[in-house]
């Protein structure tokens, strides 16, 4: 057949099988090949589909029957696609590592690169919240302390604090109407000092410490200063925990405070080296107070007047231990230094004022009883020494003849109490519970001195012993002082005395008293009688 001949009137024919021939004219010539040589000729057999993950981006796009489409790979971010040297397709991970510090990464061009985890050195936490991660610094730059949290705002000392850490005041802090929660496992503040480091508000009504419910833990503070100015406002609304709490400073001041506020059931307190200085600094201390409250070393000075006292008895106070102070304080008109009563404290001796220094003005005076209003120096709970602008604790007593009567003797060589009225005066923890008699009524100090002069008049040249008799509380029992025995002289005018002077060193224990007594030792039972103003006397040693 030529190339010119027309093909036509053929059977059709549904399918093909590999032998057929498929006529075809090149170069004006006409050929045939066969179903198979053109398969292998064409090497594309069969349907394109795709393949893989439904959800995936098919790299063959088909938008019509009959229409095959093969998609372009772009570079996206980080993402570098290129053709190849071989005419394949390259796609690379398009990062670049920069050589200043540590890197993330290593390998960035091996088949797998590394991306380096962050590790929590010491003084640094590293936190993970979804795809943010948070790195904070947990040492003090300034001194390399991992336990301190540096406090330059109010909002570092809100919420539930730590009360593993020490909480650094630097600098002057505004807590407007934010009150520091002291948590049950206590708070530690400590700053520069009074004059660099301050916690401060001029907010009404405001509070600067509280409690949570339950209670507060130890409150230890030293080192910065307090003002609370607003009206209405207090430092302090704190409830101990368990009882056993501390609540200790040193080198704090308070400047201008409206109040200290209260205490309620603390162990103990401590202060040293602190100042009130202005305002109207009253701490009321509530409840049962286990231990006792120190102050050392100090000051008050420009207070504002009022009808206060720096230091308050609240609801029922009672202090087991000691209250101790030698404050240099110099209060304005109408102010109290103590608002305690006797009430207020289990033991006796517990009241110290010692080395105080206490005026009003400027002003010394030990007999201005708005000082210490509801106690005496003389009360059995105080011991107040070495003060002035107070009185002074003297412990001990005296007993004076006042009324002479005889006393009987009936044999010789036994002895009978020394007969008389006895008026006793200036009874400092102790009292008289029978006629002659002084009894002690603290348990410190516990050491006296006994002295005593007295006139016994009997018959002329009988030999009469005086001696002192302690009774003992504890066994119930009498024990002999010191003897003395004198000669009754026969004295002009027909006096038939004798003169003694009694000296004597004698412990006494709480309850414990001391009488006198007499007796003849010559075979004469004449009578003896004590004279007018014999006396004698108790003092601490």
């Amino acid at each position: 057949m030529s190339h010119s001949q027309k093909i036509s009137s053929f059977t059709g024919e549904a399918a093909l099988t590999g032998t057929d021939l498929i006529t075809f004219v090149r170069a004006g010539t006409n050929f045939n090949v066969t179903f198979t040589g053109l398969i292998n000729s064409l090497g594309v057999t069969g349907t394109l589909e795709p393949i893989g993950a439904p959800s995936g981006t098919p790299v063959l796009n088909q938008p019509a029957a009959g229409i095959n489409e093969i998609r372009n790979i772009e570079s996206g971010p980080g993402i570098l696609a290129s053709i190849s040297p071989e005419s394949g397709i390259t796609i690379k991970w398009n990062v670049a590592q920069d050589n200043i510090g540590v890197p993330l990464t290593s390998g960035l061009n091996n088949s797998e690169p590394v991306i380096s985890s962050l590790f929590a050195g010491q003084g640094i936490s590293i936190v993970k919240d979804g795809d943010k991660i948070t790195l904070t610094n947990t040492v003090d730059p300034a001194t390399g302390l991992s336990n301190r949290v540096v406090v330059t705002e109010a909002a570092d000392l809100s919420g539930v604090l730590d009360s593993t850490k020490e909480y650094f005041i630097d600098g002057i802090v505004n807590m407007g109407s934010q009150s520091i929660e002291v948590p049950a496992g206590g708070l530690s503040l400590t700053g520069y000092n009074f004059d660099v480091s301050k916690l401060i508000s001029s907010t009404a009504s405001y509070t600067m410490f509280t409690s949570p419910a339950g209670g507060s833990g130890n409150l230890i503070g030293k080192d910065y200063a307090i003002e609370v100015t607003g009206a209405g406002s207090q430092v302090y609304n704190l409830t101990s925990d368990t009882g056993f709490e501390a609540f200790e400073f040193s080198r704090v001041n308070y400047n201008d405070c409206e109040s200290l506020g209260s205490i309620n059931n603390y162990r103990q307190g401590l202060e040293v080296g602190t100042g009130r200085f202005g305002g109207k600094p009253e701490l009321e201390l509530i409840g049962a107070w286990l231990g006792g409250y120190f102050i050392d070393t100090s000051i008050v000075r420009s207070l504002d007047d009022g009808a206060y006292s720096l230091f308050k008895a609240g609801a029922g106070f009672v202090m087991t231990s000691r209250f101790r102070t030698n404050q240099n304080i110099d209060l304005p008109a109408s102010t109290s230094f103590v608002d305690f009563s006797a009430s207020n404290f289990v033991n006796p001796s517990t009241l110290q004022f010692e080395g105080c220094l206490i005026s009003r003005g400027g002003v010394f005076d030990a007999t201005d009883s708005n000082i210490t209003p509801n106690v005496a120096a003389s009360a059995l709970i105080s011991k107040w020494t070495d003060n002035n602008g107070i009185p002074n604790t003297f412990v001990g007593g005296e007993a004076n003849i006042t009324a002479e009567i005889t006393t009987t003797i009936t044999t010789t060589a036994t002895f009978e109490d020394l007969a008389g009225t006895y008026t006793t005066s200036d009874l400092q923890h102790f009292d008289s519970p029978a006629n002659g008699q002084l009894r002690h009524l603290g348990n410190s100090p516990r050491e006296f001195d006994v002295t005593g002069q007295l006139v016994l008049e009997s018959s002329s040249n009988d030999e009469v012993d005086l001696k002192l008799v302690i009774f003992r509380a504890a066994t119930t029992s009498f024990e002999d002082g010191k003897t003395i025995r004198r000669v009754i002289n026969n004295l002009q005018g027909g006096r038939n005395v004798a003169y003694f002077v009694m000296s004597d060193h004698i412990t006494l224990d709480q309850n414990d008293y001391v009488k006198l007594q007499v007796a003849q030792v010559s075979p004469s039972t004449a009578d003896i009688t004590a004279e007018l103003d014999s006396f004698f006397i108790l003092e601490a040693r």
